[in-house]
């Protein structure tokens, strides 16, 4: 079984696929939200943090680097962060972007740790984490 690596022209076409499903299911995710308060929000500020860092990583040509999509990725979610959720979003983004730039490709156990480090990169940024959030 041929097993397929994440390298810098997959990661930037997931990335703008990704935030383009999550600006057409934004609505969903507003009314998903639910906790502590529905303020009904959530998706449209995930929405405009993802925007700003798929917008940085379209700008970049085809064959950037992982370090310079890292980049992308990460300032511009941080820049293009609204609410709590946005805010989240782009530290999820932060801490997976702080293990993969290292690699020339993404493979599973690199994967793993990106995950792993972008929780703690998202706890971290919340002084009280409270589950559901």
């Amino acid at each position: 079984m041929s097993v397929t690596k994440l390298n810098g022209l997959r990661l930037q076409r997931m990335i703008v696929a990704g935030a383009n499903e999550l600006h057409a299911n934004k609505q969903a995710v507003d009314a998903m939200n639910v906790f502590p308060v529905p303020d009904g929000d959530t998706g449209t500020n995930m929405t405009m943090t993802i925007m700003s860092a798929a917008r940085e990583v379209a700008a970049l040509e085809e064959d950037a680097d992982m370090q310079q999509l890292c980049k992308a990725i990460s300032s511009g979610s941080l820049r293009g962060a609204r609410g709590n959720s946005g805010v989240i979003l782009s530290q999820l983004l932060r801490g997976f972007t702080k293990e993969i730039k290292k690699a020339e490709e993404v493979d599973v156990q690199v994967l793993t740790k990106a995950f792993e480090h972008a929780v703690a990169s998202a706890y971290k940024a919340v002084m009280k984490p409270k589950e559901g959030t």
